[in-house]
């Protein structure tokens, strides 16, 4: 079993979480947070700002730590747990240039994608 750590943004700019579209080939892959693995001499906060730079392309800054999450997945001949640190984080503006290298894309919003924005910025009220 193969043990990796990797930290992560939950970014909110106005009421708004950004949310990464990961698409391969055309072919819809599921809507992420942007995260890394830490690199050597980082520290969690350092690697989850990097991240969301290098993945978004988006200066944030760190409000507080928010939890970690963990799972799952196999590579050929082994299983790798997977522990991810995240950070509610806030930006001051609401552009971002996606990653192509980690095939991510800017989406289209859609009134369902609205509905979940808005359910997302009356949650906020509440942290």
């Amino acid at each position: 079993m193969i043990e990796a750590t990797s930290c992560g943004g939950v970014v909110i700019y106005r009421g708004k979480i950004l949310a990464l579209y990961k698409s391969y080939k055309n072919r819809y892959e599921g809507w992420v947070l942007p995260k890394g693995t830490v690199e050597q001499g980082e520290t969690h906060i350092q690697t989850a700002l990097r991240e969301v730079r290098e993945e978004a392309g988006v200066k944030a800054s760190v409000v507080k730590y928010i939890g970690k999450s963990h799972y799952n997945f196999t590579v050929p001949e082994d299983i790798v747990t997977k522990e991810v640190h995240w950070y509610l984080m806030t930006a001051d503006n609401y552009h971002s240039r996606p990653q192509r290298e980690e095939f991510f894309e800017i989406p289209v919003i859609t009134n369902f994608m609205k509905s979940i924005i808005f359910s997302v910025s009356l949650m906020r009220n509440r942290l």
